[in-house]
């Protein structure tokens, strides 16, 4: 049974998550909390296994009740808000400070797919209960562990990089990105798991921590150099003959879309050997039938390891199938993509951070 403590200042959305949970087998809500403050000093006693925490509430709001929880009872947080609260890429400073997902808070239980959303809300539950949290404080020092430096093969010369993450997706795209120089020399793609609703926020989340510009695909746009684009919400992103964005409404692959194996499938058929594809942190197998394409077409493929995902799912997946080229820790995969834009034949030896517990 995985234990849950609701917190929100609004009793009607409390209720809301109580009545889509009350019936799923396996999930008992535990407890409820109006704000930070007096969630916190439940914590102790309920010992959940999984918190749902509102951003903005009174007395303590979530990014500090989410920094408290890390310090002092480190377990998985999941965000539930409406994404259009004021500075709502707050949302996002919340997974900076320890929370693992996000999930659109329901606005009105009569016109909605009340089944499809206990699924989707006891899906994230369930996920989150698998992830194991360590403690984060300000005083810890971080000791460098050096890696061995990469060999990377001969290759035909890179034309763009295409991206696929989920559960956790958003904290590894921004160290990836916060590491990419601002002279990048091709186009970024990416295909992030995340509600709709959270999409515009979490690009300009991103947009902040990298040199590159950050923007949403565009239909019949061509991808350019140095430019971070992502799929929107709803929609497969694919490439035309001409190498311009194709925004379709094909069929989900993996349960998803936009899905990353559609976009890595598009990329390995217009630029074949030209193509990186990453795979990152994420529950299921998307991306790894892409990734196998992109493979034998000549191109390149980084997994991220399983020590620095915060869900060893879809680059299992792929490492699994023989698609993965190179496994990486996340702090690799940024230089990594430098040296083979760049082609270069090697990356020097980069440190991984170690956090204390």
């Amino acid at each position: 049974m995985i234990r849950v403590l609701l917190v929100d200042d609004s009793p009607i959305a409390l209720h809301i998550m109580q009545r889509l949970l009350s019936s799923t087998p396996g999930i008992q809500v535990v407890g409820t909390a109006a704000n930070g403050m007096e969630a916190l000093e439940l914590l102790p006693g309920l010992n959940p296994d999984v918190i749902c925490t509102d951003m903005h509430m009174p007395v303590m709001d979530g990014l500090e009740f989410t920094r408290a929880v890390i310090n002092k009872y480190p377990r998985p947080i999941l965000v539930v808000s409406v994404s259009v609260e004021p500075d709502s890429p707050n949302i996002f400073r919340m997974l900076e400070a320890g929370a693992v997902d996000v999930y659109p808070k329901p606005r009105a239980i009569l016109d909605a797919d009340q089944d499809k959303l206990a699924r989707e809300l006891a899906s994230k539950i369930r996920i989150l209960a698998g992830v194991h949290v360590f403690r984060r404080t300000a005083a810890v020092t971080h000791v460098p562990r050096p890696l061995p430096p990469l060999s990377l093969p001969s290759h035909a010369p890179v034309r763009i990089v295409v991206i696929g993450a989920s559960t956790g997706g958003p904290q590894a795209l921004r160290e990836i990105l916060s590491h990419l120089p601002a002279n990048f020399p091709v186009p970024v793609v990416c295909v992030q798991h995340i509600g709709s609703d959270f999409l515009d926020d979490m690009v300009t989340w991103l947009a902040e921590s990298t040199p590159l510009p950050v923007l949403k695909a565009i239909q019949g746009e061509l991808p350019r150099a140095g430019k971070v684009y992502f799929a929107p919400g709803d929609a497969n992103l694919e490439l035309d003959d001409g190498g311009r964005f194709a925004l379709t409404q094909s069929p989900p692959c993996d349960g998803h879309r936009p899905s990353v194996t559609v976009a890595l499938r598009a990329a390995a058929r217009r630029s074949g050997a030209g193509v990186v594809g990453v795979l990152l942190t994420g529950m299921g197998r998307d991306g790894a039938e892409g990734m196998a394409d992109i493979a034998a077409a000549g191109g390149v493929t980084i997994a991220q390891d399983e020590a620095s995902s915060v869900v060893y799912g879809m680059p299992k997946a792929a490492v699994e199938l023989g698609a993965a080229l190179h496994v990486l820790p996340i702090e690799q995969i940024a230089p990594a993509l430098t040296a083979l834009a760049n082609n270069r034949s090697s990356v020097g030896a980069t440190s991984i951070r170690e956090e204390s517990t």
